[in-house]
């Protein structure tokens, strides 16, 4: 076996390294679900005597934790299935319609998708209670979102430009 057909083989069999950080990923994953719960429980006992502001900035912070535990997901198994090897699960009924078919240019587009939707929900949790928010924090806020907002309309301007570039 030639030289450089090992060290191919030994870069091929490397995509195994990442796959210890999946498996962290689905600890943080409980991670989240574990802060979701929490939520939950610490305010249902105060639920009768809360405002409708405190009821929809609780409900927005369910969403916030719910969109990215999606993100985490998504980023497990697109990643795994990029990066690792293909994810077998059988004819399972319940296996995600879009679970294997998420290039890498794909997960990048939905990444950023969720993570404008994640800023979007912390900026409106920031203005539903504007009284308690520091006006220099909520400035750098807005512009970090305007900062994520630009940068998913350049990928995917970019995405759509070099799919029309592929040579076919």
């Amino acid at each position: 076996m030639a030289f450089n057909h090992k060290i191919e083989k030994l870069l091929f069999a490397s995509r195994w390294l990442l796959a210890p950080f999946y498996i962290g990923l689905v600890f943080a994953l409980a991670i989240l679900l574990a802060k979701f719960t929490q939520e939950i429980f610490h305010f249902i006992p105060g639920v009768l005597a809360s405002s409708e502001s405190d009821v929809l900035l609780f409900v927005l912070t369910l969403i916030d934790l719910s969109l990215t535990g999606n993100l985490l997901l998504m980023v497990i198994f697109a990643g795994y299935e990029n990066f690792v090897s293909h994810i077998d699960v059988g004819d399972d009924a319940h296996r995600p319609s879009w679970m294997g078919t998420v290039d890498f240019s794909g997960l990048k587009i939905k990444l950023i998708g969720s993570i404008v939707a994640i800023s979007g929900i912390h900026l409106l949790k920031q203005f539903m209670n504007m009284e308690a928010v520091n006006k220099e924090d909520l400035k750098w806020m807005l512009l970090t979102h305007a900062a994520f907002v630009i940068s998913g309309v350049l990928l995917a301007v970019m995405d759509y430009f070099a799919s029309k570039t592929k040579v076919k």
